[in-house]
């Protein structure tokens, strides 16, 4: 199948984003009106002209977030064969549930997982399956260690616990987990907020005095959760400490590298995860820095029998177990029915090759160097510490919603606001686009300097 029409669209679209405007004007009952106006499904439409209208809400109406300048939260321009990839999906629309239905679907994920798996340092028999997202594998990283370390949970829930679990992290963490205590029945009180350095990293002191109060009063910790690359700041916490001291207390422990995983194919970037490959679990997700439409989580599981008693499920309505090494995603994962999501990184990967993504990486991880020393030059004050392509910057008197306002109505750059610890709003700019280029972080900052 030829695939030249998707490349053309694909380049004319990301030249014409380019050129235009990053950030949209437009108000709720705008939008509203003009569907109500338009489509009340009462009669057939000419498909083309839907399609060609839905394009222009897209281009109008969305910030651009494959913009080069562009430099807001993980959402990145895209490759062509992970766009082509979607296409694939969409036409043979597989049912990657059970292996029996989708073998050479669930066999390519398999093999990309397995790839990452062995980058990531766990061992060969650990489980992996794509997420819709990083929430996702969250949830399935607490699922599992709740099975794991309370037995009765599975059948009889928290309520035949004789203690309440709590779960560790810090307020840099991602808030996906207070939403996830909520939905196992933890209770978002569960949740145990520990101290950060002056960097913003987890504290292991602090971590080890309310794990040691917690006991005393009863509670029954279970789960530390370092960050990888912080959504606010892209702070790694210090994972070989925390790996040292969930081993030495019987604690599950998870790395939320939603982000900033993908960096351990970088051997620039790489040391910075030191720590990782002793973790009972990670989150990854592809749609982030290995550049894959949405949405493309991971989860990894060093533990199969763990996740296998999470989520096993049998009916006699799905195909019976196939013979031999291979699992049925849906008695392993969250998920029941679930697409192909797999294929994406996959024909990215198989395009670009190991290498390819490493330049890749690498390069935007020095577009993020050069966007800090830019600033500096500047007169800006950066106020984060990370190998990562994030920026949070101030200077003395900004206003920071106001200086992002007028960044938007001029169409320089979508950046955002953000507080970091206990400080005052900063401006956090990331790079999040292979795309972008020096003399697009030179414009930004010299465009800047006219706000202020």
């Amino acid at each position: 199948m030829a695939f030249d029409e998707i490349r053309s669209v694909a380049a004319k679209l990301e030249a014409e984003i380019a050129s235009g405007p990053i950030v949209p004007t437009v108000t709720p009952q705008e939008i509203r009106d003009y569907l109500a106006s338009r489509y009340d499904f009462t009669k057939p439409l000419a498909l083309d002209d839907v399609i060609a209208d839905v394009e222009r809400m897209l281009r109008t109406w969305q910030v651009q977030v494959t913009h080069p300048r562009y430099f807001g939260l993980f959402n990145p321009s895209v490759t062509l064969a992970s766009i082509i990839a979607e296409t694939i999906v969409a036409m043979y629309n597989p049912q990657l549930a059970a292996w029996r239905t989708s073998p050479a679907a669930n066999e390519v994920e398999r093999h990309t997982l397995v790839w990452l798996t062995g980058k990531f340092g766990f061992p060969s028999g650990a489980i992996a399956n794509f997420t819709n997202g990083g929430a996702e594998a969250n949830l399935s990283a607490v699922i599992v260690a709740l099975t794991r370390a309370f037995p009765d949970y599975g059948e009889h829930g928290l309520r035949r616990l004789s203690a309440s679990p709590t779960i560790y992290l810090t307020g840099e963490a991602h808030a996906t987990f207070n939403k996830i205590a909520h939905m196992t029945g933890l209770g978002r009180r569960a949740i145990r907020t520990v101290a950060t350095d002056r960097h913003l990293k987890m504290d292991p002191g602090d971590l080890a005095r309310q794990v040691t109060e917690d006991r005393k009063a009863g509670f029954a910790p279970f789960m530390v959760v370092g960050t990888a690359g912080t959504t606010a700041a892209g702070v790694i916490d210090p994972l070989p400490e925390l790996a040292r001291f969930c081993r030495s207390q019987d604690l599950w422990f998870h790395v939320d590298a939603a982000w900033g995983g993908a960096a351990i194919i970088s051997p620039r970037l790489r040391g910075h995860l030191a720590g990782i490959e002793a973790a009972d679990s990670i989150t990854c997700d592809a749609h982030k820095w290995f550049s894959v439409p949405m949405a493309a989580g991971m989860f990894f599981c060093r533990h199969p029998a763990a996740a296998a008693e999470a989520f096993r499920a049998e009916t006699s309505y799905m195909p019976g177990k196939t013979a031999g090494p291979v699992h049925d995603p849906y008695t392993s994962s969250v998920q029941w029915s679930r697409r192909f999501i797999g294929l994406k990184l996959f024909l990215a990967l198989a395009h670009l090759g190991e290498p390819g993504y490493v330049e890749m990486i690498e390069r935007q991880a020095h577009m993020g160097d050069v966007l800090r020393e830019s600033l500096k030059r500047a007169g800006w004050r950066v106020v984060n510490t990370t190998p990562l392509p994030l920026v949070c910057f101030t200077r003395e008197g900004l206003v920071t919603a106001k200086f992002l306002q007028a960044l938007y109505q001029r169409q320089i750059a979508w950046m955002s606001e953000v507080q970091l610890g206990d400080g005052p709003p900063v401006v956090r700019a990331c790079i999040t686009s292979f795309r972008t280029t020096e003399s697009d972080i030179e414009w930004v900052v010299r465009e800047m300097g006219r706000l202020t």
